[in-house]
């Protein structure tokens, strides 16, 4: 079977939108390119269709070499919907291979969760949640299912939206993560006013969070900018936090996100 390019528009850009295309970057003289397009080749063989291979000599298809900025090989990048998305440098033993293609190579549940997560942007937490709740622990992207299960939970049940990532350090949903255990806390708060720390800016930081939990954002945001102002460090530095997970449920685009991002900076510093 040859995986050799004719028609890179085609065969990379246009058929990456229907599946992942792993490319290989490579020259005739290159000693390395010969020891790892035998291993792509084997592990395109045995993929079932999770993502294709073409083959690109750099010598021969000069201009779409500069393009990608290939400056060494051999260079293998993941195409998906047109756009390089992952990539690495030289030839890496079969294994670590498998090891990136498990993580790089997108499910074919993704549009499905893109899907779901611009549910939850649009506020529809519920047709969200029984869409993911449909995807297998099995899908490749089941790390990702699970982080946005979770936050389709953030308001309705914290508890379980916590429980849900609790055994999760994922560098690439630290984010994500760090925003569904700060809202937990925050409702632990709300249920239990009394195990806040004693001071005078007890009662307005619970003000603050009921205001949270009744999606009033833009009056929990102002509660909170006003104790990092008089309290900074109340309840660990909790106001703080809690603007921060604000913005990231809002998105950086909400109309309350850009009201309220200079004032939260200014309070801070």
């Amino acid at each position: 079977m040859s995986y050799d390019v004719s028609d890179f528009q085609k065969q990379v850009i246009d058929r990456s939108f229907s599946v992942p295309v792993l490319v290989d970057f490579w020259a005739e003289w290159c000693g390395p390119c010969k020891v790892l397009g035998p291993i792509l080749e084997r592990l395109a063989a045995q993929n079932q269709g999770r993502w294709e291979l073409t083959k690109l000599n750099t010598e021969e298809h000069t201009e779409i070499a500069s393009k990608y900025q290939i400056q060494s090989i051999p260079n293998v990048k993941l195409f998906v919907d047109g756009s390089v998305v992952d990539q690495f440098v030289g030839a890496l033993p079969e294994y670590q291979i498998q090891a990136w293609l498990q993580k790089a190579v997108p499910g074919k549940n993704r549009k499905l969760i893109e899907q779901a997560e611009a549910f939850i942007v649009a506020g529809d937490e519920k047709t969200a949640r029984e869409m993911l709740e449909k995807l297998p622990p099995t899908d490749p992207d089941y790390t990702l299912v699970r982080v946005l299960h979770a936050r389709t939970l953030l308001f309705d049940n914290p508890a379980e939206a916590a429980a849900i990532v609790a055994d999760m350090d994922e560098p690439k949903h630290a984010e994500r993560l760090d925003t569904i255990r700060t809202i937990a806390h925050l409702r632990e708060a709300a249920l239990h006013p009394e195990r806040l720390p004693d001071g005078e800016s007890r009662a307005l930081y619970f003000s603050a969070v009921q205001s949270l939990f009744a999606r009033d954002f833009g009056a929990a945001l102002g509660k909170f900018i006003q104790l990092i102002r008089q309290d900074r460090y109340f309840d660990d530095d909790g106001s703080r936090k809690a603007c921060i997970a604000i913005f990231r449920v809002l998105g950086e685009e909400h109309t309350l996100t850009r009201q309220y991002r200079r004032e939260f900076s200014s309070a801070l510093y």
